[in-house]
């Protein structure tokens, strides 16, 4: 009991330690453009169309969920659309490059599945906010980088420390809370057990797309881990394993859940990315793709 304690405090204490360049650097930037553009929030990726969705589709792939964290902190700030934001999420693989990698895995089966989890997010991005924009959600409630300032307490417009206290003290609040809710899931995790995640998933295939999709939502790098390994040992179909990596977005749900005070909106975003998960997972076991 105090080995799995301890391996969930230090695995926790590593992985949040590296999220917090990202953090700070994100927060960095969007006080710096906030001070640029005083009343307007500026559109990053937006302002460049489609595009914004091939470049979120393409950060993500790059294996570290600390862009997930910083697309989710962009979104909240109104820098980017939902689009983009889950194009980042549906793209981002977190600890599934590295274990295959390590699993000797060929290079062209890496680079297959790769290629399908950015092309199914730069269509799922496009599609997502075409979609808002027909049912009139396209412009939702217009948001300013501002509003994260306010909700922090961060004193942003104080003169002594300027835009870097500011994103020191968000960078500080969203580490703590990161912190908080995946040492709570590493020890739920560890206490439970990897065998009873397999058995879980295994027991029901024809509902095997749909649970990984849920085991993929858990804001922690555990769920890519054991989504990847039961795939190795061939427990897992090719659709199945993308349901559950496409939707593990790492702690991007975590940072979005505490940055964005709109909990319909999250909701809404979450089950987006879940639905797309599922549907491309079932709809790549149907036409039969093996990676």
């Amino acid at each position: 009991m105090n080995e799995i304690i301890k391996d969930a405090l230090l695995d926790t204490i590593k992985d949040t330690a590296t999220l917090l360049p990202f953090l700070f650097v994100t927060y960095l930037a969007m006080e710096w453009m906030e001070g640029r553009t005083e009343e307007h929030s500026v559109r990053l990726l937006s302002k460049v169309g489609k595009a914004s969705h091939l470049l979120g589709a393409a950060i993500g792939l790059i294996p570290q969920c600390g862009f997930s964290a910083a697309a989710a902190s962009l979104y909240s700030g109104g820098v980017i659309t939902a689009g983009t934001l889950l194009a980042v999420f549906l793209s981002t693989s977190d600890e599934m490059l590295p274990i295959f990698i390590s699993s000797s895995v060929g290079f062209a089966s890496i680079a297959k599945i790769l290629l399908f989890k950015f092309v199914i997010a730069l269509i799922s991005g496009i599609a997502i906010d075409a979609l808002l924009r027909a049912i009139g959600k396209g412009r939702r409630e217009e948001k300013h980088i501002h509003d994260l300032c306010e909700q922090d307490h961060c004193g942003c417009e104080d003169e002594e420390g300027g835009i870097v206290r500011s994103a020191l003290v968000h960078t500080a609040k969203i580490t703590f809370f990161i912190f908080i809710v995946s040492l709570a899931i590493s020890l739920l995790v560890g206490f439970a057990g990897k065998d009873a995640v397999a058995s879980m998933m295994s027991g029901v295939p024809a509902l095997g797309s749909f649970i990984c999709g849920l085991v993929g939502l858990i804001p922690n790098c555990a769920a890519s881990v054991v989504i990847a390994e039961l795939y190795l040992e061939n427990m897992l179909s090719a659709g199945q394993m993308m349901s559950g990596l496409l939707v593990g977005a790492g702690v991007g749900i975590l940072v979005l859940a505490r940055t964005n005070r709109r909990p319909r909106e999250n909701v809404m975003l979450i089950a987006m990315l879940y639905l797309c998960g599922v549907v491309w997972g079932l709809l790549i076991d149907a036409a039969g793709v093996t990676f």
